[in-house]
């Protein structure tokens, strides 16, 4: 660390005549998790000039465990790393010490357990090293070694060297390749590291790959499958700092995933963000309050977290009997889970605003409000009284999905038998007064019969509110080929929908990945001006490495890997959507509004 002159006036002219770079060029944050050591906040300076010559812009985070600070904090971050440092408390994973536990502070505890919960929350990049490696591991739900020389099965190491931290004291073996650290160190199969540690990872969290591991079996790196997370239990900052450069490479690796999350955010907070299909009013039987983390995927904390402006969420109605009696209960149902949306307003006027036009979701853009759309998931809800989606339309109801899984009044379903060959003669009526109310004609969950029928029968382009590519996952929900060709030709979008079967096959194994690969056929296909994201959110979708509102920031982080421009992704987030929606309302002949 080279020091300037000792001179006042040189130093302030330097300053002064600094020309910064453009916001968008300028360094990412990296926020540094602090030790805590006789009352100081502190940590060493190689973690600092790691980062530096990695490209970003460090900045040290305080020990403290007010929430609120801290939130301001990470929202401010575009990455994290979380350093070393002592014991962690057994209490945290409901087990009592043993004798060969060391010293540990609990104070430390919880603020680095804050911090991880409130960055992981917003999907931050994060690095974790050493301690950081083994608290990334417990708060992602693994645990960990009190001591690995009396309780880890084999002889052990000396995993705490009295060496220098820039000089290496054991080699360890790369696991589970291909991995990230892999591909970081250049697909070198063993690393030479420093070693400063008597805890270690024993059990791996969920979603999480063990990728190196000492000659002793102890474990060295794990990354997660799919977010830009990993951790490893050397010391890389010591080696980096000192001129490492296979150690520089991990912070470089670490530097580059912060500056595509903060490229994401940077898009997110331009353009909209919207999510067609939410069923989050289906898995709360009575009331419920979108201002809280309640148990479902989607609500006010969720997206103000991965930044997404508006969800559209749906009255669903599981399609029953079609007799008088089960059509009244359908009807009622439906109008009852869109009235409890609206009640959300009385909650949360401060924070959300129900749209009914997508001129009204830029205004609550710009007013710092999210925007809650409305949606009705299968006809059935209709029964056979056409005034009924006059009344859907006055709530705000934007798309109807013309049915479920099996048949209705109105068409054959993608999971039903033949009955109507497509639409029935009461289906034409329905998609003639949704043309004229301006309501979108979703086809999702319908027969291709059905499909092609309110093709041809609409007037205006019609949607597929959550739905991905049959070529990709042979799933009777997915659109053809065929079928996406004729969407696009009449100026209709497909939303890609989330649903692990709907995703791959091997519905367990379905990740954000699989996803971004169904948006790059599709795009390739039929073009950019064509596809959407419909997550299913609460009707049970979710993938690896996108599982919630929260976690849909994810997905613009992969786009920038794929090569896909800012206007490119402000289409796939809502631009292609509400330009479909804002023709059909435009092109409708009552106003009811």
């Amino acid at each position: 660390m080279k020091l300037r002159s000792p001179n006042l006036e040189t130093l302030f002219q330097e300053v002064d005549q600094y020309i910064p770079a453009k916001k968008n060029h300028q360094p990412p944050y990296i926020g540094i998790s602090a030790n805590w050591k006789d009352g100081l906040s502190c940590i060493a300076n190689t973690y600092v000039q790691a980062v530096l010559k990695a490209g970003g812009a460090p900045i040290l985070i305080p020990v403290i465990t007010d929430i609120e600070a801290l939130t301001a904090i990470v929202n401010s971050l575009d990455g994290l790393v979380m350093s070393g440092g002592g014991d962690i408390n057994p209490l945290y994973l409901q087990e009592e010490p043993i004798p060969t536990l060391q010293d540990v502070n609990t104070y430390r505890d919880e603020y680095d357990l804050i911090l991880l919960r409130l960055a992981s929350n917003r999907q931050l990049p994060i690095m974790g090293i050493c301690r950081g490696h083994q608290l990334l591991n417990i708060a992602f739900g693994g645990n960990i070694y009190q001591d690995i020389h009396t309780q880890h099965e084999q002889k052990t190491l000396k995993h705490s060297q009295t060496l220098p931290r820039e000089q290496v004291s054991h080699s360890i073996s790369l696991q589970n390749t291909p991995s990230k650290l892999y591909e970081i160190v250049d697909k070198t199969e063993q690393l030479l590291v420093n070693s400063f540690h008597h805890q270690a990872i024993k059990d791996i969290a969920p979603e999480f790959k063990e990728t190196a591991i000492a000659s002793d079996g102890i474990n060295e790196a794990i990354e997660h499958t799919e977010k830009n997370i990993f951790g490893v239990q050397w010391h890389p900052e010591a080696l980096a700092a000192d001129g490492d450069e296979q150690m520089l490479r991990l912070f470089k690796y670490h530097i580059e995933a912060a500056r595509l999350f903060k490229e994401a955010k940077r898009i997110h907070q331009q353009h909209i963000t919207l999510d067609s299909h939410t069923d989050t009013p289906m898995i709360f039987p009575d009331k419920f309050n979108l201002g809280l983390k309640e148990g479902g995927k989607v609500n006010l904390p969720f997206m103000e977290e991965g930044l997404i402006d508006t969800a559209i969420m749906v009255a669903y109605i599981p399609q029953e009997a079609r007799d008088s009696i089960s059509l009244q209960k359908a009807t009622d149902f439906a109008f009852n889970r869109l009235q409890e949306i609206h009640r959300q307003l009385e909650l949360n006027s401060s924070r959300m605003g129900i749209a009914y036009t997508p001129q009204q979701i830029y205004d609550l853009k710009a007013a710092g409000k999210k925007a809650i759309m409305l949606g009705v998931e299968n006809g059935y809800a209709i029964g056979k009284d056409l005034e009924n989606i006059t009344r859907f339309k006055k709530m705000g109801v934007s798309y109807i999905t013309l049915c479920h899984n099996g048949n209705n009044d109105i068409c054959d379903s993608a999971r039903g038998e033949v009955e109507w060959n497509g639409l029935s003669p009461f289906g034409e009526e329905v998609i003639k007064k949704m043309n004229e109310l301006g309501i979108l004609v979703d086809i999702s969950h319908a027969a291709e019969s059905s499909f092609y029928a309110a093709l041809e029968t609409s007037k205006h382009p019609i949607i597929a509110s959550h739905s991905s590519a049959r070529a990709l996952c042979d799933h009777p929900r997915n659109l053809t080929d065929e079928q996406l060709k004729a969407l696009a030709a009449k100026g209709g979008v497909v939303q890609i929908c989330l649903y692990k079967g709907f995703i791959n096959k091997e519905a367990e194994k379905a990740s954000l990945s699989d996803a971004i690969r169904h948006i790059n056929h599709i795009v390739s296909l039929i073009g950019i001006d064509h596809v959407g994201i419909g997550s299913d959110f609460d009707g049970d979708g979710e993938l690896i490495g996108c599982r919630a509102s929260n976690e849909l920031i994810n997905i613009t982080v992969q786009l920038l890997k794929e090569g896909y421009t800012e206007n490119d992704i402000a289409k796939i987030w809502g631009g292609n959507f509400l330009r479909v929606m804002t023709n059909v309302q435009k092109a409708s002949s009552i106003n009811i509004l």
